[in-house]
C-alpha cells in the first residue's frame, strides 16, 4: 500500500502484486475515491473482475470507504440476473463507479446502456485470472 497509493493518487499506471490479504483492493479503492469527480452523473471508474462474488465484494469496499462521500454512487453488474435491472440503474441513477464481470460489462456497452466516454480510471482486478479467461 505504501508503495502503490502515492503513485496511484498521482494518476500513474500501476501494477500491484502482493499476497492475499495485503490490501491491494484498498489501494485502488482509496486512490480512485480520492480523485473522483462527483459533480457529474457519469461513470469515472470501471473495475472489472472475474467472478460475481469478487465484484460484489469490491463494490462493498467502495461503499465502506466512501461512507463520508454520500453523493458517490457505486453500481455492481454481473451475469446471472436480468440485464434489464442493470440498464434501469444506469438510466435512472448513473453510478460514478462501476464494478462488474466482463460479460455483463460488454453486454451493457454493446447495448449502449453503459457509456464509458468519461472514464478516468480502469482497474483490472486479478488480471492474471482475467487473462486466463481469454
Amino acid at each position: 500500500q505504501h508503495e502503490c497509493i502515492p503513485q496511484a493518487v498521482l494518476g500513474m499506471d500501476i501494477l500491484c502484486q502482493a499476497k492475499s490479504g495485503m490490501g491491494k483492493t484498498a489501494v485502488f479503492v482509496l486512490a480512485t475515491l480520492q480523485q473522483l469527480e462527483l459533480t457529474e452523473n457519469q461513470v469515472h471508474v470501471l473495475v472489472m473482475c472475474h467472478t460475481r462474488e469478487l465484484a460484489f465484494q469490491i463494490s462493498k469496499e467502495y461503499e465502506r470507504f466512501s461512507k463520508y462521500m454520500p453523493q458517490a454512487k457505486v453500481g455492481v453488474f454481473f451475469g446471472g440476473l436480468p440485464i434489464q435491472k442493470d440498464e434501469e440503474v444506469l438510466k435512472n441513477s448513473c453510478p460514478h463507479i462501476v464494478v462488474g464481470t466482463p460479460g455483463r460489462i460488454l453486454a451493457l456497452v454493446r447495448n449502449k446502456k453503459l457509456k464509458l466516454n468519461n472514464l478516468k480510471h480502469f482497474i483490472l482486478d486479478e488480471c492474471d485470472k482475467m487473462l486466463e479467461l481469454l
